[in-house]
């Protein structure tokens, strides 16, 4: 899964990275069509946590434009995706991830896959290690594993780790149309099976692939996809469907950080710091 990750660059970087036209700081915004004022960027997290706010790309038409082809955006999200005919928020936190086996039926995503795909920009992921039977029972879903020793997943070659991601837009009726929250804009992370494969830098002790630390891992898209990905001209569920192919093995390194990261209130680039050996003995 992914719940939990770092997000470090800038918009400016962002912009640089993924060729962005609308949404840097100080360009303007939609208020009503985001659900939000006008604002500074974000500041760089290091213990991004589902319900805040977060950075994606998308391509998308501006809205009253005469000019509707899409236009590549970077906007500030809520992760936690909120479904267009939700009564309420209230399940947001629960929402934070889709299956890149089910995206494509499940009610809660099939819209947004069809049509609102975007990417979630990541200096890497945090998962932390357990037991082997523990990790199974989570699998079955008969029980939710306890956090252990943390670890940071990051590309090896220090590039941004472009998380497949889909959005989604909620009207608050209890709010009046001309209310500056009356629309949410919410979003998700797919995930996918965890890599078998060699990590590309394995620590010194501990775990050799990613599966060893969890089963499940962000959907990482290569730039090769990502034109693909975010075009909403793309709607054929089948058609979309493989551009869920995992990415080539191998890119990835992973090594432990420490527990302070567990606490969503502690924040700060101290937090992606390699420690020598893990803090938490686990099953390594």
């Amino acid at each position: 899964m992914c719940g939990r990750y770092a997000a470090s660059r800038g918009a400016e970087d962002l912009a640089e990275v993924f060729g962005i036209e609308v949404g840097v700081p100080p360009a303007p915004v939609e208020p009503r069509a985001w659900g939000r004022e006008p604002e500074e960027s974000l500041e760089p997290d290091y213990n991004v946590a589902p319900t805040k706010e977060v950075l994606v790309v998308l391509d998308r038409p501006l809205k009253d434009a005469e000019d509707k082809r899409p236009v590549r955006q970077l906007r500030k999200l809520r992760w936690g995706l909120v479904p267009s005919w939700a009564k309420s928020p209230e399940g947001a936190a629960r929402m934070i991830n889709a299956r890149a086996e089910t995206v494509h039926e499940k009610p809660s995503f099939r819209r947004a896959f069809a049509a609102r795909r975007c990417i979630v920009p990541a200096d890497g992921y945090y998962e932390w290690v357990t037991g082997t039977e523990e990790r199974e029972l989570e699998v079955e879903g008969r029980r939710k594993r306890p956090r252990k020793q943390p670890y940071f997943v990051t590309p090896a070659d220090g590039s941004v780790f472009a998380m497949a991601g889909l959005y989604e837009f909620w009207r608050d009726r209890t709010l009046p149309d001309d209310h500056p929250l009356a629309w949410w804009v919410t979003c998700s992370v797919i995930t996918t099976e965890a890599e078998r494969a060699p990590l590309a830098v394995a620590p010194d002790e501990g775990p050799r692939a990613l599966a060893d630390i969890h089963p499940r891992m962000p959907l990482m898209l290569t730039p090769d996809r990502w034109d693909a990905w975010l075009d909403p001209a793309r709607t054929d569920p089948e058609d979309l469907r493989a551009l869920l192919a995992p990415p080539p093995e191998g890119l990835m390194r992973a090594y432990p950080v420490s527990t302070a990261v567990s606490n969503v209130r502690n924040n700060g680039p101290e937090l992606l710091k390699e420690l020598a050996a893990p803090e938490e003995g686990t099953l390594f």
